[in-house]
């Protein structure tokens, strides 16, 4: 959006200072006054003719226009060769001096004549004023601030539309709503805004029956479940009532994944600082109790802030799932930054490179390539996920080399850190 911005500005900008220094080329070409060129040479026939009258320059003809001396004052070399061609291209060719006497503005002239003597007159002044870079350089500053001040202004009005929809993006909480926008400012925004309260309002409605739709589901399927059970348990044969209490036995697994599911995306328990490494090993316990392996390595006491319930069930599933598919978890904890990291690694077989980004789906098994199925409904990960993002922190799951799969949770430490 930045990007956008300044681009739209350095284009509004570019467009107001050409306009501006060709408007005032212009302006300047037009209103510009003659060139000392061409007034020299009627200022010399005047001085030829004033000679003339004078009769080559008697000074009892005009007592004070006739000196031994040319005037003083700074001399103007180049005003000096001007008026001296002038006067070549006019009639007799004579020694001119220009010169400007201090406090007058004019061009004072010294043309010596043949005796000697120097004929002082005055001459305009035709030149631009002292300073006029720096005045030229003062106008072109204030016209470029003028116009990036405007166009920025321009730009993020132009832009605020886009800019209130990379902010609501930025705003999608995990469970995939935004939040409510203010629809406030131009008429452009307040669109903006109101579009996306809309938005806003058919995710949620769409979430909100999603999950009522899966939790009426799991809850409806107990019943004929419970049912069927009841009458597997009249089958004579033993093998085949086995087969239909362990079939109905994974689908009230699948009905039990789905609710936990549900609630997890819809509500999370309150938060309170939890210890990770206590946690971890409590997990541990419990799994080995349950004759499955669970290795622990460095546990620093980090703190972080979550729902106890709700992590402990989302770490249970990450390292429960290592156990069972990798043949056994390793699992160490470790601080980096603000965040606590907590790395799961296994032997197993791993995951295929083109189903990693399924993963985390519902539902999903990787059977092929664990190379034999084990119980479960396949939501152990998804939940996993929906938890910890819920807590601000996020879920990778990369394969190991030469074998192995490691799963890393990334949570936000508690500002203490320690407990």
């Amino acid at each position: 959006m930045s990007s956008l911005q300044t681009r739209i500005a350095a284009l509004l900008i570019a467009a107001i200072v050409s306009v501006v220094v060709l408007a005032t080329y212009t302006a300047t070409s037009v209103m510009r006054p003659p060139l000392p060129q061409a007034t020299m040479e009627p200022v010399a026939r005047q001085i030829h003719a004033t000679l003339a009258l004078l009769g080559h320059g008697q000074p009892q003809d005009r007592p004070g226009a006739l000196q031994p001396a040319p005037a003083g004052g700074e001399p103007d070399e180049r005003m000096s060769r001007f008026l001296g061609g002038a006067l070549r291209h006019t009639g007799q060719p004579l020694e001119a001096r220009v010169s400007k006497l201090p406090g007058q503005e004019s061009f004072t002239a010294s043309i010596q004549i043949g005796d000697g003597r120097w004929f002082i007159t005055e001459i305009p002044d035709l030149s631009p004023p002292p300073g006029r870079w720096k005045v030229l350089v003062i106008w072109l500053a204030l016209i470029v601030l003028g116009s990036a001040a405007i166009s920025i202004h321009a730009a993020r009005r132009l832009t605020r539309p886009l800019q209130l929809l990379e902010d609501a993006v930025d705003r999608v909480g995990p469970d995939g709503v935004l939040e409510q926008i203010p629809e406030t400012g131009t008429g452009e925004v307040r669109t903006a805004a109101r579009a996306l309260n809309r938005l806003s309002a058919q995710l949620r409605q769409a979430m909100e029956s999603r999950m009522r739709l899966v939790a009426a589901a799991g809850h409806d399927l107990r019943t004929p479940m419970t049912r069927m059970r009841l009458r597997a348990e009249f089958i004579e044969d033993d093998a085949e009532r086995a087969k239909w209490l362990s079939d109905l036995e994974e689908l009230d697994m699948i009905a039990d994944s789905a609710i936990r599911l549900v609630r997890e995306e819809v509500g999370l328990d309150g938060g309170e600082p939890i210890r990770l490494d206590r946690l971890l090993r409590q997990i541990a316990l419990e799994l080995h109790a349950l004759d499955q392996k669970v290795e622990l390595g460095a546990l620093p006491p980090l703190t972080v802030h979550a729902g106890p319930i709700a992590l402990k069930r989302a770490l249970r599933n990450l390292i429960a799932n290592a156990a069972t598919h990798g043949g056994g978890a390793r699992v160490a904890l470790a601080r980096e930054g603000d965040d606590a990291v907590i790395r799961i690694e296994d032997d197993g077989p791993g995951v295929p490179p083109e189903l990693l980004a399924q993963i985390f789906e519902p539902f999903f098994r990787v059977d092929q390539a664990r190379r034999k199925s084990f119980p479960g409904a396949g939501l152990g990960l998804a939940i996993a996920r929906e938890i910890v993002e819920r807590h601000l922190g996020r879920i990778t799951i990369r394969n190991r080399e030469p074998r192995g799969l490691l799963q890393i949770c990334t949570l936000p430490c508690a500002q203490s850190g320690r407990s």
